[in-house]
Parts: structure tokens; sequence; C-alpha cells
């Protein structure tokens, strides 16, 4: 049965590959298998002929022993074996040697530039731009163009956490202070699922985030719509409108979250210019409708108990309100 909330995007599968860095991954991966599949069937093809030849032996008669000295087919297959054995290692280690320098070449130099920060637990995704005003943030989701490179900055604000989106490329880890980077190229549009790979405290299994691949004119409109303020609420706007920005402007949500265009400026929650446009909520942990933001608003620890938001006490219509505000910022 599945769970409430789930969603096809959940789904990841590492031979499903929509990179060159993660083909890389998923052909060793399948190099590794099929040598230890054969490494088996030997072993076994072996031990078979092994217990065959001990029954059809004749059993020796009584009397002294006379040590005869290894027997020369002995020492042959077991020369083989250990010359089989060592070839074996040697073809591994250079198959994974080639794949391990394959994977860290560097990005061409127009690669799209991201940072993604690992935090308790969501994940803070920022397009540095120039001037600085034009930089992107945005929270639990990265979007990137088909067919150019990707190179994104990461690093933790806390513990440490390790970034994986099997079907574009392999685990990174993020350890505070120490900045790395992870880059590739998507082949083929469609969104994938990542996921913190280290397991970093109790919502360790609900820190996830997507990827969506997409042409590159409609990654450069996401963009450049993600560099907008938030929607202007005008004094014509519905009393339903400006009832709820003012709830929340007023209450406790811009001591965390910001919202470009107004007052709210907080920086350790993610940011909410847009967030009617993000597919999923709470880390892609539900899917971002109109049901699911109530069921956050109202008690986000019976989601994800221990996430830093604490439960909003709200009345009926003030929800109604407020949710109608946040589903306006697209």
């Amino acid at each position: 049965m599945r769970a409430p909330g789930w969603d096809e995007r959940a789904l990841q599968n590492a031979l499903e590959v929509a990179s060159p860095q993660a083909a890389g991954i998923r052909d060793l991966w399948w190099v590794f298998f099929w040598m230890a599949v054969a490494v088996w069937a030997l072993v076994a093809v072996f031990t078979v002929l092994a217990l065959a030849r001990r029954r059809r032996r004749p059993q020796y008669s009584e009397g002294p022993v006379v040590d005869a000295g290894p027997e020369p087919a002995l020492v042959r297959v077991t020369a083989a074996a250990g010359i089989a054995t060592a070839l074996t290692l040697l073809g591994l280690l250079v198959a994974s040697s080639s794949t391990g320098s394959a994977l860290a070449r560097a990005p061409a130099a127009d690669a799209v530039k991201i940072r993604v920060t690992g935090q308790r637990w969501w994940w803070l995704v920022e397009y540095p731009g120039a001037p600085a005003s034009q930089t992107v943030t945005t929270a639990n989701e990265v979007h990137v163009p088909v067919g150019r490179d990707v190179s994104i900055e990461l690093d933790s604000r806390d513990v440490i956490h390790s970034l994986w989106v099997p079907e574009l490329q392999g685990k990174r880890d993020l350890i505070p202070g120490h900045p790395s980077e992870l880059h590739f190229v998507a082949t083929r549009p469609g969104t994938y699922r990542g996921q913190c790979a280290e397991f970093c405290g109790l919502q360790h299994a609900h820190m996830g985030l997507l990827v969506i691949a997409e042409p590159a004119e409609r990654f450069e409109a996401w963009l450049s719509a993600q560099r907008a303020p938030a929607p202007v609420i005008t004094p014509d706007a519905s009393s339903e409108l400006q009832r709820g920005q003012q709830l929340f402007l007023r209450g406790s949500c811009p001591l965390c979250h910001g919202v470009r265009g107004t007052p709210a400026s907080g920086l350790v929650a993610p940011d909410l210019t847009h967030v009617a446009s993000r597919a999923m909520l709470a880390a892609a942990t539900l899917p971002n409708t109109p049901e699911h933001l109530g069921d956050w608003l109202r008690d986000p620890q019976r989601i994800k108990l221990g996430t830093l938001m604490p439960p909003q006490p709200l009345s009926a219509q003030d929800e109604k309100d407020l949710m109608a505000y946040l589903m306006s910022l697209k």
C-alpha cells in the first residue's frame, strides 16, 4: 500500500541513467556485478568437481603413509587461480580508476553554477547572479538545462550530509566548512529525485529534493521568473489575499522565512518568494497541494517530527487566508 502523499517522483533508479556521469557509474557497477557472478560460478563449479573427485578416490589400505609431495596438477591449478585472481583485481582497479578519472573532469567554463547547502532537514538552493541582486534563492528544487554542464558547489551548515541523485551522479558528501563540487550533464528532460545519503538525524529519510531537467528555453524562463520579487498584493486584490499577507507578515513567519519584495527577510528556513511554483513541500516529503500545505501549517511535527517549524495555531478562516496568500506566491 502506498503511503499518503506518495508520488511517482519518489522513485529512484541508478540503472535508468540520464547523464554521462551516471552512465559511467552504471557501467562500472555492471562490470563488478558480472565479474562477481563469474567468480561465484567458477567457485561453485570447482567445489562440485572437488567433491565428485573425492568420492571417486579409492580407499587407502592400512600402512605407513608416504608423502609423495604435492600433486603437479594441484600446483598448476593453484598457480592459475592465483594469477587469475590477481588479473581480476587488476582489471577491476583499472576500471574503477578510469571511471573515477572521468567523473573528476572539470566542467565546461560556461557551466551553470549552483550552490546547494544541506541543513536540518532541507536543501538551500542558490543560483549566484551578477549583480548579487540577481541571485536566485529557492529550496529543495534544482532546475537545470538539458545538454549543458551543471556545476554544483556543496556545503553544510550543521552536520555531514550527502547528496545523491542516482540518475545523474554519484554520492557526494557535504562536510561543514569544506565545500565540495559535483557536476553532470543531463541528457534528457525529466524530474529526478535526490536524497541525503548520509544519516544526519531524525528526519534523514525525509531530506529529499527534486532535480528538474528541462530544455534550455524553459530553464531560462524559470530562472527569469525566480529572479522576480513576490507578486504584489494590491489594494484591489481580494480581501482573502490581503488578509493572508498581513497574517504572514505580522506573525512569526518572517522570523525564519523570507519573501523578496516584502519586509519578510528570514534566512534560517526556506525562502518562500515563489513557493507555490514548487512541486513538493517539506524537502520532497509532500506534493505541493493546498491540502498538504494546510496539513503542514497545522502541525509540521506530525509530518516531520523534530523539524524546526512549530505548529501554527490558526482559526479556520486565518488558515484559509494564509494558505491563499502562500499559494499566490508563484
